[in-house]
């Protein structure tokens, strides 16, 4: 069995579009539907806009507090470190 690291989201969740995907712009709020796999988790998301997405690496999605705190802060934080 793959070992948790902690970061990877449940069934449920509410997540942001942290890129384009097909059908959700960058910063479309969705609800995670599926979480799938041992070595590469995945994710099917349906988004508010109607638009229902899979798979979805976790590194496409944010979760929505995280997306809300970085807006309240200034930053966006569906950019990674750019260096």
């Amino acid at each position: 069995m793959a070992k948790s690291n902690g970061d990877e989201l449940r069934r449920h969740e509410k997540v942001v579009a942290a890129v384009d995907l097909p059908g959700a712009p960058a910063g479309t709020r969705g609800k995670v539907m599926l979480v799938n796999g041992f070595e590469w988790i995945r994710y099917r998301v349906h988004f508010e806009n109607g638009a229902e997405y899979g798979p979805i690496d976790r590194d496409q999605l944010v979760r929505a507090k995280e997306y809300e705190r970085g807006a309240a802060s200034g930053t966006d934080s569906t950019e990674g470190d750019a260096a």
